[in-house]
C-alpha cells in the first residue's frame, strides 16, 4: 500500500464510539467497505484479500465437520441422547441457522477481521466487544486445543488396538508408554498443535491449498462413513428412540454439547478481512457451510446409532469402533486412519482465526500493539506464535472432557451477541424513549435465560403443577411479551439494500435464536456454568483494570495515547 492511499490518523475521542456511528447509512456502509478493503482503504491494508468463495466454504466446513462428527457424536450418543442423537443435532442446527443468517448479514455489513467482536463493538460498545472476544477465544484456541487433544487420544487408542498376542506386543507396549505417559500429558496433541502452527507461519495463502485439499478429502471420507453406516443400520438399534434414562432433558443437553461442532461459519467471519468481494461471498459462504455441515451431522448420527446399539458406541472413536463391532475391520481401519489424517487440518483451520481476532483488538488498543504487527507477506506472525503456544499448552495438558462445555457455552454467547447486534442495527427506539430498544433487549435476554433454567427444572421432574410450573409459564409469557414489544414499539431502520444480504423476519428470527442459545446455556451443569461465568468475569475485570490504569497514566501525563487507538479520517466522518 502506497503512502498516498493512507489516511491521516486523528486521536479518538471518548464521544466517538461505535454506538454513535450511523451503521444504517448506505454511504457509510460503502465507506466501511472501502476502509477495510485492501484495494481502496487503509484499515486492512496489511491483510491481503485472496480468499475466494470456495476457499471460505472449505475453511468453514473444514473447521466444523471434523470436530463435530469425529469428536462429539459418539460422546452424545453414548452418554446423553442415545438413538435421538440426530434430534440433538437438529435442535443445535436450528439455533445455528437462526444465528447463521444473522452472521451472514453482519459478515457482509462489517467485512473485517474480528467477527462477533466487531459486531459488538459497532453496535454495543467496547465492554460488550471484550465479552465477545473472550468467547471467540474459547471458540478458536479452545476448540483447536480440544480437537488436537482428541486427535492425540485417538492415536493412543489406534496404537492400543494393535496390541495382541503377537511378538510385536512388547514394541507396541513401549510405544504406548511414550504416547501415553500419564499425568494428563498427551505428547501427540503437542505434535499436532505445533505442526499446525508451523504450517500457518508460512502464511494463509500457502496453507489454503492444503486446507482446500484436505477438506475435500474429509467430506469424501465422511460421506463414505455415513453411507456405509446407514447401509448397516438396524431398526432395532433405534428403539427406544429416547432412552428412559436420558429423556428429553438428555436430548437438550446433547444439543448444548453439539454446539462444539458449530464454529465453522464464525471462523469464516473472523477472516473476512482476507475475503474477496466480502459483501457477496461472506453470506453465501456462511449459508453453504451451514447447509453442508448440518446435513452431514444429522446423516452421520443416524447412521452411527443405527449401526451400533448406543450402549456400545465408543465415546472417543465412534465410527471406527462401530465398524469393528460389525466385524468390518477394513472399514474400521479406513475410518480410524481417516480421522487421524483429517483432524490435524481441523486444528489448522480453527486456530487460523485467533490471530485475526487479536489483530482487530490490537488495532482498537485493547491488546498490545504486538498483536497487530504484520510481516511483509501480510501474515500475523506474533499473534500466531502467542495463540499457538497457548493452544499447544492447553492441548498437551488438559483432557477434552474438561473443555467441551466451556467451549460450547462460549459459542452460544457469541451467537447471542451477534443476534442482538442485528436487532440493534435493524430496529430503533422511539425518539421520546431513546433507551427502549436496549432495555427491552436486555430484559428479553435475562427472561430467556431464566426461562431456560425453569424449563430445565420442569422437564426434569415432569410435574404439571406446583410452583415451578407456574413460574415457568410466567417467565415464558414475559419473554414472549418483551419480544412483542420490540416488534411493535421499536420501528424498523431503513436497511441497506445495495448488495447486502438481509436477515429475514427481524426481530423475530434473531429473538428466536437468542432464546434457543440461552436456553441451551441453561442446560449446562453447575460446573460448566461456574466456569463460563468465571472466565467471562475475569476477562471483563482484566479489561476494566487495564483501561483504568491507562486512563490514570494519561491523566498524570506519564503516557501518550497509544498509536493503536488512532482512527482514520474515514471513521471520524461517520
Amino acid at each position: 500500500m502506497s503512502p498516498n492511499n493512507e489516511s491521516q490518523p486523528i486521536a479518538a475521542s471518548d464521544e466517538l464510539t461505535p454506538l454513535h456511528r450511523n451503521v444504517h447509512d448506505t454511504n457509510n456502509f460503502h465507506e466501511f467497505i472501502n476502509v477495510h478493503d485492501n484495494d481502496h482503504g487503509v484499515d486492512n491494508s496489511e491483510l491481503h484479500r485472496h480468499l475466494s468463495l470456495f476457499d471460505l466454504v472449505c475453511i468453514g466446513v473444514g473447521a466444523t465437520v471434523g470436530s463435530g462428527i469425529y469428536v462429539v457424536t459418539g460422546l452424545i450418543a453414548h452418554t446423553l441422547a442415545g438413538p435421538a442423537t440426530f434430534i440433538s443435532w437438529s435442535i443445535a442446527g436450528m439455533a445455528a441457522c437462526a444465528s447463521g443468517l444473522c452472521y451472514a448479514e453482519q459478515g457482509g455489513r462489517f467485512p473485517s477481521a474480528g467477527s462477533t467482536y466487531v459486531y459488538a463493538k459497532e453496535t454495543m460498545g467496547e465492554r460488550a466487544s471484550v465479552i465477545a472476544a473472550s468467547c471467540l477465544t474459547l471458540e478458536y484456541v479452545g476448540s483447536a486445543s480440544a480437537v488436537a487433544r482428541s486427535w492425540g487420544d485417538k492415536v493412543v487408542e489406534y496404537v492400543r488396538s494393535l496390541q495382541g498376542n503377537s511378538a510385536e506386543t512388547d514394541g507396541v507396549t513401549y510405544l504406548l508408554r511414550i504416547l501415553d505417559p500419564g499425568m494428563g500429558i498427551n505428547p501427540c496433541a503437542f505434535l499436532v498443535s505445533s505442526g499446525a502452527v508451523l504450517l500457518l507461519l508460512n502464511g494463509v495463502k500457502e496453507s489454503k491449498f492444503v486446507t482446500n485439499l484436505f477438506t475435500t478429502l474429509n467430506v469424501t471420507l465422511l460421506l463414505f462413513m455415513a453411507g456405509l453406516a446407514l447401509f448397516l443400520a438396524k431398526a432395532d438399534n433405534m428403539s427406544p428412540l429416547i432412552p428412559p434414562q436420558f429423556g428429553v432433558s438428555g436430548i437438550i443437553r446433547g444439543a448444548t454439547s453439539s454446539f462444539f461442532g458449530y464454529i465453522g461459519f464464525d471462523e469464516i467471519c473472523c477472516i473476512a478481512g482476507e475475503a474477496v468481494d466480502p459483501a457477496k461471498n461472506m453470506p453465501r459462504a456462511i449459508i453453504l457451510t451451514l447447509v453442508i455441515v448440518t446435513s452431514l451431522y444429522i446423516t452421520a448420527s443416524i447412521g452411527l446409532v443405527g449401526m451400533v446399539p448406543y450402549e456400545e458406541i465408543s465415546e472417543t472413536s465412534g465410527f471406527p469402533n462401530g465398524f469393528r463391532y460389525r466385524s468390518l475391520n477394513w472399514a474400521a481401519q479406513i475410518a480410524a486412519l481417516g480421522e487421524l489424517i483429517a483432524l490435524p487440518f481441523v486444528v489448522l483451520v480453527t486456530i487460523m482465526a485467533q490471530p485475526r481476532l487479536q489483530y482487530a483488538m490490537a488495532r482498537d488498543g485493547i491488546l498490545p500493539a504486538i498483536f497487530a504487527e504484520v510481516d511483509e507477506f501480510g501474515n500475523l506472525i506474533n499473534g500466531l506464535k502467542i495463540s499457538g503456544a497457548l493452544m499447544t499448552a492447553v492441548a498437551t495438558l488438559i483432557p477434552f472432557a474438561y473443555l467441551d462445555d466451556l467451549i460450547s457455552s462460549g459459542i452460544l454467547i457469541a451467537f447471542t451477541i451477534t443476534d442482538a447486534s442485528v436487532i440493534l442495527v435493524r430496529r430503533k427506539s422511539p425518539l421520546n424513549r431513546p433507551s427502549l430498544l436496549k432495555n427491552l433487549l436486555t430484559a428479553y435476554m435475562a427472561a430467556s435465560l431464566i426461562s431456560g433454567f425453569l424449563l430445565r427444572s420442569w422437564l426434569s421432574n415432569g410435574e404439571t403443577g406446583g410452583g415451578v410450573f407456574v413460574l415457568t409459564i410466567l417467565s415464558c409469557v414475559t419473554t414472549v411479551t418483551l419480544g412483542y414489544l420490540m416488534q411493535n414499539q421499536c420501528e424498523s431502520e431503513k436497511p441497506m439494500t445495495q448488495g447486502l444480504f438481509l436477515t429475514p423476519f427481524v426481530p423475530i428470527l434473531p429473538l428466536v435464536g437468542i432464546f434457543i442459545n440461552l436456553y441451551l446455556i441453561a442446560q449446562l451443569e453447575l460446573t460448566g456454568l461456574l466456569m463460563i461465568s468465571g472466565y467471562v468475569g475475569i476477562s471483563v475485570a482484566a479489561y476494566l483494570h487495564n483501561k483504568r490504569s491507562k486512563t490514570e497514566s494519561r491523566r498524570k501525563g506519564h503516557t501518550k495515547e497509544p498509536p493503536e487507538r488512532l482512527i482514520s479520517l474515514h471513521e471520524a466522518k461517520r
